[in-house]
């Protein structure tokens, strides 16, 4: 940790969050702008005496790191104006300015001028500028450490200290008209609503209090009906509005009671809500940074949506309560339990009790219950129930979809819309697609031609490796962390013997319905057709995270299939091949080929790690760890939603775009799970990996010597397309540096690289 010495005060951390450095030390001393004629106050060690003679540059002390004298709104001008070209309030790669600019020196009262130069620091400089203005400062002392701070380390502090604290958000009469805004919310009634859960009535009476003294916000209050119908939720479409989480009880100091909501993280941008299994992931990288107490919070709203809402939900708004998400509390809880403080040992006992009985309802009554369960196969499926139109989506979304019916009835296809949803036109076609859309969206996945038409019909590999730890670990932690003492919520005493033996069926069962051995892979089973489906999916790896592998199937995974899916920038959620072809009728979906999802990163490395695979652990970790640094470096300090990662591009054009790109000036809030793998993705690399990630070394080369090592035990015909694979990603890369917006992946690819890599042969090297 980088500190300088202040006449008031011993150190100060040159690397302190903004919040500190822009309100202490020197800075504590430059003051915002006054409406007098006096000169702005300057920094007193700014002061010197300009009519004694000094050799040239001799004003700065040679044995100090370099601080800088700043205007901040000047500044800002000018280097808007000089470097941001393209008008977007960034300094990026694809800007065509001078990529350099004059600042002056603190302890030459900014007389002598020093170039600050690229494209890294100059983005930092913006970015600094505007984290200034947010402290209202007029002049600032700034550090040139600051500015060309290893970007491992920068992008590491800023998710720790600014990322993290602009995504959380609590439900409370203090925080409830943020938390309201819904940008999904097309419904002609705008009133910001909340929906109150069956017999909690002190929070249905708080809540009423809260719209009574803010009136000016319209806030209605409904309390949900004790049976949350699919009839019911279809028919509070038109007023969809916030779901209550959970609340603690606080005493102000006057002794009166309050309400207080429990903190989570939002993933950010358009999804200002507390999402499912988003929230594992965050929840990791929370830890990482020591924020336990907002992930146990996070656990705590998971326990109240499965007693009040009977799941886990997609998020919590009205529209989405018939629907779950991969379901990961078991983890999450575990992972929380070991970090919480050891002398409090009786109570966190209890806490994880609390939860693990929250998670066994949730398994029985959602996941081991129809109509997801398929009897014959006693596997699980993604299959929730609904009626209507999915409320949340952008109005054209499904237009496609429903002309062919409008056109049929004679309507438009927003009359069409309407009459469907009233239920006064009967398809039992439509009816299926909507089925299986709302299936694909409680996968989380959505949306991708893995689950085309099919999905609730599928028994996947990841929701039943997740179930199967679910198993494991209650029977793990009835016996290893509760001294074989937990009830559910009827008071059944449960054995680990009994979870243990349930998730040594389910490991059979994904052996003999979901296990290829021809191809070393897992496939999805469709529980209809009764025949595993083709498409090659990353989440085959989410069998070595749940540890229902065998070592044998584990060493065929790493051996033969992972070679499908790695690519320069990680791990793709699906192969080329799986996709198919790419046009204008048949676009690009998020989830599959060329785009690299942090979950599935994450997932991997944890699962190779297990099996004893730590050198695969560490590459994938770095790869997808390159992937962001460079982006943040290149790109003003960008970390999106999600990446190319064969031609390492954020710009996407997609059917939801990229959350985490559109910002002016400085990064806010990265996004939820991008964060979190960040974090936790520095925790798998070595020494060596850290300084390499700092300069940006690229992961071919770095790991030149083990890939070629495990390129011998591939076939002839896997090397052949892992090399294809390799020269398609470089070509792409480059593409980039010739033209930004040629490496975008577009809705359709009709030729070449705009539209991120066709090709159906191998293409000569450029």
């Amino acid at each position: 940790m980088s500190r300088i010495p202040f006449p008031d005060q011993e150190f100060l951390d040159v690397h302190a969050p903004a919040a500190t450095y822009y309100t202490t030390g020197e800075n504590a001393r430059v003051r915002t702008r006054t409406y007098t004629r006096s000169r702005p106050e300057i920094p007193a060690m700014a002061h010197f005496d300009a009519s004694r003679h000094h050799r040239r540059a001799s004003h700065d002390d040679k044995s100090k790191a370099r601080r800088f004298l700043i205007d901040v709104e000047e500044t800002q001008r000018k280097i808007l104006e000089q470097e941001d070209t393209d008008g977007d309030f960034q300094i990026t790669i694809n800007d065509i300015g001078p990529k350099t600019m004059k600042l002056g020196t603190l302890d030459s009262g900014g007389f002598r001028k020093i170039d600050v130069r690229g494209t890294y620091m100059l983005s930092n400089l913006l970015q600094e500028l505007a984290l200034a203005h947010d402290y209202g400062r007029k002049y600032i002392v700034l550090d040139e450490a600051r500015l060309n701070e290893n970007p491992v380390d920068r992008l590491s502090r800023m998710i720790r200290h600014h990322f993290w604290n602009g995504l959380t958000r609590r439900i409370d009469g203090d925080t409830i008209e943020v938390i309201c805004a819904d940008p999904k919310n097309r419904s002609p009634n705008q009133n910001p609503r909340i929906y109150i859960p069956h017999g909690e009535t002190e929070m249905y009476e708080y809540y009423k209090g809260v719209a009574d003294r803010r009136k000016h916000m319209h806030l209605e209050v409904i309390s949900l009906p004790k049976d949350i119908t699919p009839e019911y939720v279809k028919s509070i479409n038109d007023r969809p509005g916030l779901l209550a989480l959970a609340m603690r009880k606080e005493i102000d100091k006057e002794g009166h009671t309050n309400f207080r909501g429990e903190p989570f993280v939002v993933p950010g941008g358009r999804f200002n809500e507390m999402y499912g299994w988003d929230s594992y992931f965050a929840a990791l990288g929370l830890l990482v940074d020591g924020r336990v107490d907002l992930a146990k919070s996070m656990t705590e709203n998971f326990a109240f949506e499965i007693k009040h809402y009977g799941k886990v939900l997609n998020a919590n708004r009205s529209y989405y309560l018939t629907r779950s998400q991969p379901p990961f509390l078991t983890d999450m809880a575990i992972q929380v339990y070991k970090h919480l403080d050891p002398a409090n040992q009786k109570e966190n006992k209890e806490w994880l009790r609390r939860i693990l009985k929250s998670a066994m309802k949730e398994y029985h009554e959602v996941w081991m219950a129809e109509p997801r369960l398929d009897r014959k196969t006693m596997l699980s499926r993604y299959r929730p129930s609904g009626m209507g139109i999915p409320p949340e989506t952008e109005a054209s979304h499904f237009n496609h979809i429903i002309a062919p019916y409008a056109e049929k009835h004679g309507v438009s296809i927003e009359d069409f819309d309407q009459l469907y949803n009233d239920g006064q036109v009967v398809e039992p076609e439509l009816d299926e697609y909507f089925m299986h859309d709302r299936a694909v969206r409680e996968s989380g996945h959505d949306t991708t031609y893995r689950f085309e038409k099919v999905c609730a019909n599928l028994a996947t590999i990841d929701l039943n490796a997740l179930l199967y730890k679910y198993e494991v670990d209650i029977g793990d932690a009835i016996r290893d962390y509760l001294d074989d003492e937990l009830t559910d919520f009827e008071g059944r005493p449960q054995e680990a013997s009994v979870w243990l033996e349930r998730a040594k069926l389910r490991r059979e069962r994904i052996d003999k319905y979901l296990w290829n051995e021809n191809e070393s892979l897992y496939f999805d089973y469709d529980t209809v057709k009764e025949a595993q489906t083709t498409y090659e999916s990353v989440t085959a790896f989410w069998a070595l995270w749940a540890g229902c592998a065998s070592v044998d199937q584990a060493i065929k995974l790493a051996r033969h299939s992972l070679s499908k899916f790695e690519v320069i920038g990680g791990l793709i959620s699906g192969t080329e091949r799986s996709r198919g072809q790419i046009s204008i009728e048949r676009p690009n979906r998020q989830w599959d080929f060329p785009f690299g999802w942090a979950p599935h990163q994450m997932m991997a490395w944890v699962g190779f790690d297990a099996y004893g695979m730590q050198e695969i652990a560490r590459r994938l970790a770095y790869r997808w760890l390159f992937t962001i640094t460079k982006a943040f470096v290149d790109f003003n300090g960008v970390v999106p939603e999600k990446f190319d990662i064969v031609s390492l591009s954020h710009k996407v054009e997609v059917e939801y775009g990229n959350v985490g790109t559109d910002f002016k000036f400085v990064p806010r809030e990265g996004f939820g799970w991008m964060n979190a793998s960040y974090q936790v993705g520095l925790s798998y690399l070595n020494t060596q990996m850290r300084r390499a990630l700092g300069t940006c070394t690229i992961p071919d080369i770095l790991f030149e010597k083990q890939l070629a090592r495990e390129r011998q035990a591939q076939s002839p015909q896997e090397r052949e397309q892992a090399l294809l694979r390799r020269r398609n990603s470089e070509i792409a890369a480059r593409a980039i540096t010739r033209d930004g917006e040629e490496a975008t992946t577009r809705i359709s690819t009709d030729t070449g690289l705009g539209g991120s890599i066709n090709f159906l042969c191998p293409p000569p090297i450029v």
